[in-house]
């Protein structure tokens, strides 16, 4: 019995080695480019470090001296401004496409895949379609304005434009938001449209008293996972505007990037990211909060 047992504990011990073997680059990989570097940052938030210089332990210096920073501010006013048109522009109309392709009979998987195909390309490319396409002189958009009869406005060379370009074109990629959506008006059992068309109500009805709710646990996943992304838009404002024109579209993490490998003010970028990251979670967790007032899981509301 003993020989036995100690024969079993082996096999399983082997299978448990050769299990983290097989994971082993994985495990590698988030501790080398994720663990540490996540405490690492969280360290140096308490230090003044210049590249070339050693740190110096500056205790809370670097978070003092950014809630003083005028530009942190006007940062975080622009991405709040950025996340709430963005997030709320992107959720509904992924909705209402989801809803569109739902309805429709004809080319279904034609439109499904045209709308999630931006999802493919990178940040960086959509960006250089989308500044050729706001391009004041030859852009596509003003060329429609012209042939309407109106002048174009200087989309990325006026403070107010810049920023609505940039939600224009972060509304692009709402791919597999579409795809979240429609897979869950698919999931709806057809009994409850039917017993709400037998009471009376009409598609808009239906659609706002059945659909919506029903979709509420999906909108909420939507919300939060473009609430942290929208967070941490960068690539596509660098390459876009570059946080101008004055700065009027200097996202959070272009500012954190300016710090960090353009002034090498790694301590600061360092606090900045944490205050950032604070952020985000507590926004999070939040959005999770409230979602027990409004969001129902198989028609009982959380």
């Amino acid at each position: 019995m003993a020989t036995t047992r100690s024969l079993h504990l082996g096999t399983a011990a082997r299978r448990n080695i050769e299990g983290y073997l097989f994971i082993s680059p994985w495990l590698i990989g988030i501790l080398a480019f994720t663990l540490i570097p996540f405490v690492f940052s969280f360290v140096l938030g308490f230090a003044r470090w210049e590249v070339g210089t050693p740190p110096e332990f500056v205790g809370l210096t670097n978070y003092q001296q950014l809630f003083a920073d005028e530009v942190f501010w006007k940062s975080m006013r622009i991405t709040t401004t950025f996340v709430i048109l963005s997030v709320g522009l992107r959720v509904a109309i992924a909705l209402t496409l989801a809803t569109l392709i739902h309805q429709s009979s004809f080319a279904r998987r034609f439109y499904l895949a045209g709308f999630y195909l931006p999802v493919m390309f990178s940040g960086v490319v959509l960006a250089l379609v989308w500044g050729s396409m706001f391009s004041l002189d030859y852009g596509v958009i003003n060329d429609v304005l012209r042939h309407m009869g109106i002048t174009g406005p200087g989309w990325l060379t006026t403070p107010t434009w810049a920023m609505l370009a940039i939600v224009i074109m972060s509304a692009w990629r709402i791919g597999g938001m579409t795809v979240i959506f429609l897979a869950g008006i698919e999931d709806i059992p057809f009994e409850l449209h039917e017993a709400a068309q037998i009471d009376g109500a009409t598609p808009w009805q239906r659609w706002l008293r059945v659909t919506v709710p029903m979709l509420t646990p999906l909108v909420l996943f939507n919300l939060v996972t473009s609430l942290i992304a929208s967070f941490q838009a960068f690539a596509e404002v660098q390459i876009l505007t570059g946080g101008g024109p004055y700065n009027s579209t200097l996202v959070y993490m272009l500012y954190l990037y300016r710090q960090a490998f353009q002034y090498f003010n790694l301590g600061y970028a360092s606090a900045l990211a944490w205050v950032m990251f604070v952020l985000v979670v507590l926004l999070t967790l939040g959005l999770l909060r409230s979602s027990r007032s409004w969001v129902y899981y198989g028609g009982v509301r959380i």
